[in-house]
């Protein structure tokens, strides 16, 4: 899950918190593109985060999260037997 909080100087930017540390109000989402998408046509972040709608960074860090994920998800995939008897 992904901790989201308003930028802080007064702008409608909506930023990842990575620590988790970041004061105010944070909203959790899922990293996911298809979520993301869920909660921009929602408008979930103008609610959740008092008038946040710029979704810049958000978006940046979850297309850039998804590649890196699918990547190592396919490199560590390996065929293993059944059972042990196919030695």
């Amino acid at each position: 899950m992904l901790r989201l909080v308003n930028d802080g100087s007064g702008s409608s930017a909506v930023v990842v918190d990575e620590r988790r540390r970041m004061t105010g109000r944070g909203a959790w989402l899922h990293p996911s593109e298809k979520c993301l998408a869920l909660a921009i046509k929602r408008r979930a972040f103008g609610r959740a985060l008092k008038g946040a709608a710029e979704t810049a960074d958000v978006e940046r860090r979850i297309a850039r999260g998804t590649t890196a994920v699918d990547t190592l998800v396919a490199a560590a995939t390996t065929v293993q037997p059944e059972s042990g008897s196919e030695n």
